[in-house]
């Protein structure tokens, strides 16, 4: 005997070879920096839990690796973006101005800030009052930020905490921008 109930009828599960595909194209996006690691993370559980092939294709339509000649074409671009930004900051670093690291011998770090008391005032609005200090310390030179509301860079990176500095290195402090130089 059969029956007429109408059953939903349920897709056939996923096998665990479409999930493997899946996560393998989701990982490839996170190491080409084309999803955070908390979208990876999320795009994940999701895959994890998928029903049907439809569900994965979404999780992955924006993932898809580029064929044969558009892989190429993105690769010229990126490593030419690449080169023109380093060309870019390679002219501008020779037209900052020159930021004269202090004698070694000094005990004492140099504070860089809008204050007055500051061994290196910066007037503009962008600079903390006391933005960051300069120490010799161990044979090398040590940048701080200390807590500054614009930030403090070397090379186009922000400063968190310390960094090593040395002839030579771009930095900012909020808006103004030197090249270190020895004396």
């Amino acid at each position: 005997m059969t029956s007429s109930f109408p059953f939903p009828a349920h897709p056939v599960r996923l096998s665990d070879a479409e999930r493997d595909r899946a996560l393998e194209v989701l990982r490839e996006g996170v190491a080409a920096g084309r999803l955070s690691h908390d979208t990876f993370v999320h795009r994940m559980e999701l895959a994890l839990a998928a029903r049907t092939a439809d569900e994965i294709a979404l999780l992955t339509a924006d993932l898809r690796a580029e064929k044969g000649w558009t892989r190429a074409l993105f690769g010229t671009v990126e490593a030419v973006s690449g080169f023109t930004a380093r060309l870019g900051r390679a002219w501008r670093a020779e037209r900052l101005p020159k930021l004269l690291l202090p004698s070694p011998g000094s005990s004492y770090p140099l504070r860089i800030g809008r204050d007055p008391a500051s061994g290196l005032r910066l007037s503009d609005e962008s600079v903390s009052r006391v933005h960051a200090e300069l120490r010799h310390q161990g044979g090398m030179w040590v940048l701080r930020d200390l807590g500054s509301t614009n930030g403090t860079t070397v090379n186009g990176r922000r400063v968190v905490g310390a960094a090593v500095v040395r002839d030579g290195d771009q930095v900012s402090f909020g808006r103004m921008e030197f090249r270190l130089a020895s004396a």
